[in-house]
C-alpha cells in the first residue's frame, strides 16, 4: 500500500510539473506585464538635447508617435539606434519618433548621437520622471502611442526592423479606425 502512495504522489507530482510546462508554451518569455496598453500615455515636456527648446507629447496630439528610450551606456541600445533611423527616415511621414535619454550624461548622449546619427528629435529627462510614468524598467524599451494619445504597446529590448514596420502599421490602422469612427 505504501509503494502506491509513493508512486500515486510521484505521478501527481510530474503531473503538476508538466502542467506549469504548458502554461508556459505559447508565451513570449521577454514580454513583461504592462499595465497602460489600451490607457492615455502620460503627457511631458522634456527639453531637447540639441537646441534645448522644450518638447511635449500634447504637441503631436493626432499623430502616432513612437517613443524609446535608451542611453549610451547600453548596448543593445547602440545596436538598436540604426533600425530607429531608419524607422524615422521610412515612417516619419506616418509616426512621430522622440528619443527620450534614460539615466545618461548630455554629453554621453551627445558624443553617442554623433556616431549614430540624430534624425528625430532627443529629449532629457533629468530627474527619471517620466522614465518613471512610463514605468521603463531598462532599456531599450520603445512605446507606441496612438494618435489619440494612447499607449498601443510597448517593446522591451532592441526593436528590429520587421517588428518596428509591425508596429507602425498598427498605429496607422488604429488611426484610421479611429477617423473613420467619427461622425
Amino acid at each position: 500500500m505504501k509503494r502506491w502512495g509513493i508512486t500515486l504522489s510521484a505521478v501527481a507530482l510530474c503531473g503538476a510539473l508538466l502542467y506549469v510546462l504548458l502554461q508556459g508554451f505559447g508565451r513570449n518569455p521577454h514580454e513583461v506585464p504592462f499595465m497602460l496598453s489600451g490607457k492615455p500615455a502620460p503627457s511631458f515636456t522634456l527639453r531637447a538635447l540639441d537646441s534645448g527648446k522644450a518638447v511635449s507629447l500634447e504637441q503631436f496630439r493626432g499623430r502616432p508617435v513612437v517613443i524609446n528610450f535608451w542611453a549610451s551606456w547600453c548596448g543593445p541600445c547602440r545596436m538598436e539606434h540604426p533600425v530607429l533611423e531608419w524607422g524615422a527616415r521610412e515612417f516619419g511621414g506616418q509616426a512621430q519618433f522622440l528619443g527620450i535619454v534614460f539615466e545618461d550624461t548630455e554629453d554621453n548622449a551627445r558624443q553617442f548621437l554623433q556616431q549614430l546619427g540624430a534624425s528625430f528629435p532627443q529629449l532629457i529627462d533629468p530627474r527619471s520622471r517620466v522614465s518613471v510614468d512610463y514605468g521603463v524598467a531598462g532599456v531599450p524599451e520603445t512605446y507606441f502611442v496612438d494618435a489619440n494619445g494612447v499607449i498601443l504597446g510597448k517593446h522591451v529590448g532592441p526593436i528590429d526592423p520587421q517588428s518596428l514596420a509591425n508596429r507602425i502599421r498598427e498605429l496607422s490602422a488604429s488611426g484610421t479606425a479611429a477617423t473613420t469612427a467619427r461622425p
